[in-house]
């Protein structure tokens, strides 16, 4: 219990160290970057690419990928309800000293449904693409989706590692029930034999990168045009 104690009392010093960097430019941008409507167009070009990639085959990715992020989503919430550890936005201990920028969230905060959904998302996608490149950027791109929580002060680091580590083993969970499916009903394997080609990662990284540099920029110019308070 002891030890408990302090690991939660290390997770709330990181907080207030993470949380007490800010600036308008990255209120805002944060808060879009939280967003799923903002990232449309990234999961869109994955979504395209898979269906001309796998052809028929890519009905089987897109049931696997509603039900990982089903699952995720869900196992998230039974454990924040379960567990019920207060947000440091509604913990009465913290609250006065967290920086809040967008809303409070829900009551409770362990696990992170957004980093259970990112890293669930960014596990399945690069065990199923097998691309270095897109590895390479998936993964950061998680972690600034997950990091987004606790600049605006919904969650502990404790919460997104938590989500982060659920998220991991869902998506590894469900790629092998992907591939043993493909197994059952396909000998081909084209799921294993068919990995990314770098061009098709360079667009998924690019549109990725789109969206981040145009949410800088857009919040950027609203801030110096005085349409937003800085």
């Amino acid at each position: 219990m002891e030890f408990l104690n302090l690991l939660k009392s290390w997770d709330k010093d990181l907080f207030l160290f993470l949380n007490d960097m800010h600036s308008p430019l990255w209120d805002y941008s944060m808060t879009l970057f939280t967003l799923t409507p903002t990232w449309l167009l990234f999961y869109g070009t994955i979504l395209v690419i898979i269906g001309k990639k796998y052809g028929n085959k890519s009905l089987f990715i897109f049931v696997a990928i509603t039900l990982l992020i089903l699952c995720a989503d869900q196992s998230a919430g039974m454990l924040k309800h379960s567990l019920q550890r207060l947000r440091p936005s509604n913990d009465p201990e913290m609250s006065l000293l967290t920086h809040v920028f967008f809303n409070k969230g829900g009551q409770f905060g362990f696990v992170s449904a957004h980093a259970a959904n990112t890293f669930a998302f960014a596990t399945f996608s690069l065990l199923l693409f097998k691309n270095l490149h897109y590895s390479i950027f998936i993964i950061p791109w998680a972690m600034l989706i997950a990091y987004s929580r606790v600049y605006l002060g919904v969650h502990y680091p404790g919460d997104i590692l938590g989500g982060s580590i659920l998220g991991i083993i869902i998506g590894i969970v469900i790629f092998k029930l992907l591939l043993y499916s493909e197994a059952r009903l396909s000998p081909v394997n084209l799921f294993v034999r068919n990995p990314m080609k770098d061009k098709e990662s360079s667009v998924i990284i690019l549109t990725g990168l789109f969206v981040i540099i145009m949410c800088f920029g857009v919040v950027g110019l609203l801030l110096k045009n005085d349409l937003i308070t800085g």
